[in-house]
């Protein structure tokens, strides 16, 4: 009797170049390019050993992996561009001197910084409030059209500030996308009218005066969606013993790999919202940043 193959689908945390605790969760759980589906939500690289790797590594799974943007992503386009100068902690070096820089870099260009996939809204960092799942999306379209398009780097030379720092829907140009790739690729917490800190990043329990985590805002327009994200690594290593659970309908997956933490993976089950958690050890301790 034949065996049937049955696709496996993963959400991972943040890799922040990480390749090893990745290659060692993707053999923990068996996976196949042929069959399953590797969804990292963002900051695939910076911070961690081995960036250049982890860009070949996914880009090489083909469609298998489905990655998302998220902040430090986007900062290595603006590197690799001129636009921006590497930070002391940053380990971006070997991906702008690599001799295929030019493939990882328009493969990158390619990848989206919000999904739904499988009954999950997938993005980097957060939603704001008063946007609903397919506001979310259609907002996610227009950065990816101009990332794609002749004029990414004019983007990227704007994308860098905190201001405006509330969306509006009457915001336009560098404005409306600044808004747009804060929230999705920064946020953490807000007021309850949706007025970004971009400084904290404190655990959701030690907010801002007069801030909420963005997941716990009364009344926001994607409750009873379920949303993945990462980009919160204080998140769980403040409370190790809780990470990750499902907040307000919303699952947090950076677990802090890069700082101490493991890297943690959900296997999505046949109902919508439903997972199942598999973790590896990460790499040595260290101090969380952004």
């Amino acid at each position: 009797m034949a065996t049937i193959e049955i696709m496996a689908l993963y959400l991972i945390g943040d890799l922040q170049g990480c390749l090893q605790p990745l290659e060692r969760l993707l053999q923990v759980v068996d996976f196949s390019p042929s069959r399953d589906t590797v969804y990292p939500l963002g900051d695939l690289v910076n911070r961690g050993p081995d960036s250049l790797g982890v860009l070949r590594f996914l880009m090489g799974l083909g469609d298998a992996a489905r990655p998302l943007l998220g902040n430090h992503d986007l900062h290595l386009l603006a590197v690799a561009c001129g636009l921006r100068r590497s930070s002391a902690s940053d380990t971006l070096a070997p991906i702008v001197q690599a001799p295929d820089r030019a493939a990882l870099l328009d493969w990158l260009r390619q990848q989206p910084l919000a999904r739904l996939e499988h009954g999950w809204l997938m993005v980097h960092a957060g939603v704001l409030p008063g946007w609903d799942c397919a506001q979310t999306l259609a907002l996610a379209g227009e950065l990816l059209a101009v990332l794609q398009s002749p004029q990414w780097t004019d983007f990227l030379a704007h994308m860098y500030g905190n201001q405006p720092d509330q969306w509006e829907d009457g915001l336009h140009g560098w404005d409306r996308l600044r808004v747009v790739v804060n929230a999705l690729t920064r946020l953490r917490f807000c007021t309850p009218w949706g007025v970004m800190d971009m400084k904290s990043t404190a655990p959701p329990d030690q907010p801002p005066a007069g801030h909420l985590p963005w997941f716990s805002v009364p009344g926001r327009r994607t409750q009873g969606q379920p949303i993945a994200f990462g980009h919160w690594s204080t998140m769980s290593l403040a409370q190790p013993q809780r990470r990750p659970l499902l907040i307000e309908g919303t699952l947090g997956l950076d677990t802090g790999c890069l700082w101490g933490g493991p890297l943690t993976a959900a296997h999505l089950g046949p109902v919508s919202g439903g997972y199942e958690l598999i973790s590896v050890k990460g790499m040595p301790g260290g101090k969380p940043a952004d």
